[in-house]
């Protein structure tokens, strides 16, 4: 796999990013660092986590995955200079009081805690890519798709206000390059019309769901980021498990088998976008093509991700090393124009029902 530019950064990874907001709930610490080993082995350079995994997420597990994956850097010595580590802060945190006990806002003080904290965990000296989890801001996201001005009075730190917070962390050599996450396409303009304007550090990325039953970044933000250089990490290539044909067993109404899938073993992932009942049809169909053109749904679902021009890199969150594998193995897969053309004439039916 030949390195990309994450935007104008100096940052350069493979176009595959191992994701791990599994580690610390449906992996243990042993099987985490055996699928580190592994990634590292077949020469994936980028890591993504977050201060707020596992997920999903709760009081308990709260920084649990950059504990692990500190220890697994603490008994590899050489690794960390062989990788490009990725973490967030968490946006508000509504309904999380374990979050910096559920604060609606996100301070510049807030910003030099959490990457503190997350310094610490991961017992290293620099973040390469810091993200904001998702805005600091009322947006429609994580199945929400309207905007409500009427929840837009919250008194928040400005977009301006974070990029200086951000801006002293990169100056302060914490952290290497910023991005953003969950986010609009007036998001991204804004963080980059600031940035421009005030001589800020420019977002390198944007961190948002992009797979065959969440294409909803077409619709506009794509070429926000295709034309101000910002690169794309898409995440949930395999809709949350939906299209790796697991849920696919005959007669099964909703996304409850097998027992140990994410969407069966949390009650709580069932409520999310990805367990919408149009969100399992549409994952069959997709697969049922898959298999009908001689491959694999995970193949189906990751190649589009692979192949397609707005993904930089696409984050594979896995719970076993065969899973590693198999998605890995995917690379190189190509699709023809027809079943290109299969996978439009699905989506015109049923639009982005995890949006």
């Amino acid at each position: 796999m030949n390195k990309v530019q994450l935007g104008s950064s100096d940052l350069h990874v493979t176009p595959i990013c191992l994701g791990t907001m599994t580690f610390g709930e449906q992996v243990g610490e042993a099987d985490a660092h055996s699928i580190l080993d592994r990634s590292l082995e077949r020469g994936v350079n980028f890591i993504d986590t977050a201060e707020m995994y596992s997920v999903p997420t709760r009081a308990e597990t709260f920084g649990a995955t950059e504990t692990i994956m500190g220890n697994w850097f603490a008994k590899n010595p050489g690794a960390r200079s062989k990788l490009v580590l990725a973490s967030k802060i968490a946006g508000p945190a509504r309904g999380m009081a374990w979050v910096r006990k559920g604060s609606t806002n996100v301070t510049p003080a807030d910003f030099e805690a959490a990457c503190n904290d997350s310094l610490k965990r991961l017992q290293t000296d620099v973040i390469d890519l810091y993200q904001i989890h998702w805005p600091v801001r009322h947006v429609p996201s994580f199945g929400a798709i309207y905007f409500d001005p009427a929840k837009d009075s919250e008194e928040v730190s400005s977009i301006h206000v974070q990029l200086e917070a951000l801006g002293k962390l990169v100056k302060a050599g914490k952290v290497r390059a910023i991005g953003l996450s969950n986010e609009s396409p007036y998001g991204v303009h804004e963080f980059v019309r600031l940035a421009e304007q005030y001589g800020l550090p420019r977002i390198a990325t944007v961190q948002n769901p992009y797979c065959l039953i969440n294409r909803t970044l077409e619709n506009g933000l794509d070429e926000t980021m295709y034309r101000l250089g910002v690169s794309l990490l898409a995440y949930s290539p395999l809709g949350f498990g939906l299209l790796t044909g697991k849920y696919d067993a005959p007669g099964l109404e909703s996304a409850e088998s097998p027992k140990e899938g994410r969407m069966a073993k949390f009650e709580s992932m069932r409520k999310q976008r990805w367990g919408r009942a149009d969100a399992l049809a549409a994952a069959r169909r997709y697969n049922a093509l898959a298999r009908a053109n001689g491959l694999t749904p995970t193949q189906l679902a990751l190649a589009f991700c692979y192949t397609k021009w707005q993904v930089a890199s696409t984050i594979i969150g896995v719970t076993t090393v065969a899973q590693l594998d198999e998605d890995l193995a995917a690379w190189g897969t190509t699709l023809s124009a027809d079943v290109l053309a299969e996978i439009d004439k699905i989506r015109w039916d049923i639009r982005d029902p995890a949006q």
